[in-house]
């Protein structure tokens, strides 16, 4: 008998571990950006649409076009809020997963496993994800993020009917294509993602490009004003872009002046196509 009540406390106690184990990974913060310039007002803007004191099932709408920082908002605002929720999940590019063959089963069990704590959980079909995410979620208050969707059966794919889920529960869908939302049928809130205004475009290029502190300090003394020019005639024709600065600013660190100006020239004759 001793045996039998030894070997249950193991058991009880593994399980524990694991579920804390598992919690624990849950909540872990997302990585948002090396330098999050920009992102703290539009996260807040995006937070009073969620309205996290009411007890609605409400969906709010991330939209804008490529390279905007569609996905780079709205993980920060998961990290703000994840731990308002019994249960979580960021579901990352569902574009691309959908191309791929069972990729919407891949996201499904995703979304199940990360929510229920349950990594050894399997969906062997679409049809049973949608009624696994139905029977397993339809009680419990929940936050999940759908990034990148392009296509509105994917969102039936993967939330059913959203007054599946718990009173204050929180969907946030990032989409190119505002009209993905108005096609929901609940009136989702939409919060379109605006250019970085110029202020904001400089400091992102230069973070990248020249490695410049958060204080503000003035690099044009260790660079020279050459670079300076060329630097503000980059951030002209990125137009605000929060994915291009950091691309073009992260490829030029370092880099002499010739290939600054190659740089400026290739980024001049996109435009121009």
């Amino acid at each position: 008998m001793t045996f039998h009540c030894t070997e249950s406390e193991s058991e009880f106690i593994q399980r524990v571990i694991k579920e804390i184990s598992s919690t624990k990974s849950n909540r872990e913060p997302l990585f948002v950006a090396k330098h999050p310039i920009g992102i703290d007002i539009r996260v807040e803007a995006i937070e009073l649409l969620l309205d996290m004191e009411s007890n609605d099932v409400c969906i709010v709408g991330i939209c804008g076009f490529g390279g905007i920082g569609k996905t780079t908002i709205s993980k920060a605002v998961y990290n703000r809020i994840a731990n308002r929720f019994e249960g979580s999940c960021f579901l990352e590019n569902v574009r691309e997963m959908s191309k791929i063959i069972g990729g919407i089963i891949q996201l499904q069990e995703t979304l199940l496993s990360k929510i229920l704590q349950d990594r050894d959980l399997k969906v062997y079909n679409v049809f049973e994800g949608i009624n696994l995410i139905k029977e397993r979620l339809r009680h419990k208050k929940v936050l999940i993020i759908l990034d990148d969707v392009k296509d509105s059966k994917d969102v039936e794919n993967l939330l059913g009917e959203c007054n599946w889920f718990a009173s204050g529960s929180r969907v946030i869908i990032t989409t190119r294509d505002k009209h993905i939302l108005t096609t929901l049928g609940r009136d989702p809130r939409i919060y379109e993602v605006t250019k970085l205004s110029q202020c904001e475009a400089s400091e992102l290029f230069n973070r990248h490009a020249f490695q410049a502190s958060e204080y503000g300090e003035d690099y044009s003394s260790e660079y020279g004003e050459d670079y300076s020019e060329l630097a503000k005639q980059i951030i002209c024709y990125a137009n605000g872009l929060p994915l291009a600065l950091k691309i073009i600013g992260s490829d030029l660190c370092g880099k002499n002046i010739h290939e600054w100006k190659s740089a400026l020239e290739r980024v001049t004759t996109r435009m121009m196509l």
